[in-house]
């Protein structure tokens, strides 16, 4: 485990409906999903009422750019949601490329017996689960946090 920094991580895969959570033992062994929040005016409340439970070292929300690497009008919203989640949770930010994070969800849901129906509620909780073990193996390897930090906007802080 060289470099890897100890801690618990909150994974966040961020939805236009619903926000899928995960997060990981202190020594990154394995991210479990946690909850989905649905998407509204008490999502931030809640995601900040987890990272009081859990008291992450970092919050690791997806960031869903386009198969050739470009922002969508998605990963705008995933920024904006991390910028307000970031203010309010006093948590450092990490932005993961989270691209095919929800079709690996959606393959390993469908493998392990699940209907597309039965496979709604806990869909975004699997694609947090995959994008934070995603990041949590990429430090592993490398010693590098995955990601890019989230710098807060001046004029928003």
């Amino acid at each position: 485990m060289t470099g890897f920094r100890r801690g618990v991580r909150l994974g966040i895969d961020v939805g236009r409906a619903r926000i899928g959570v995960a997060r990981s033992d202190p020594d990154g062994m394995l991210a479990v999903p946690l909850e989905t929040v649905p998407r509204g005016d008490g999502s931030i409340a809640r995601l900040v009422e987890l990272t009081a439970e859990y008291e992450p070292v970092e919050l690791l929300v997806g960031l869903p750019i386009n198969l050739r690497g470009e922002d969508t009008a998605s990963t705008a919203d995933a920024r904006d949601f991390a910028q307000e989640l970031g203010r309010a949770s006093g948590i450092p930010v990490r932005l993961i490329d989270e691209r095919l994070s929800t079709v690996t969800a959606h393959q390993a849901l469908r493998a392990s017996g699940r209907s597309q129906r039965t496979t709604r509620g806990v869909i975004d909780q699997a694609a947090a689960v995959v994008l934070l073990q995603h990041a949590i193996d990429t430090e592993k390897n490398t010693g590098a946090p995955a990601g890019v930090p989230l710098i807060l906007d001046e004029e928003t802080r």
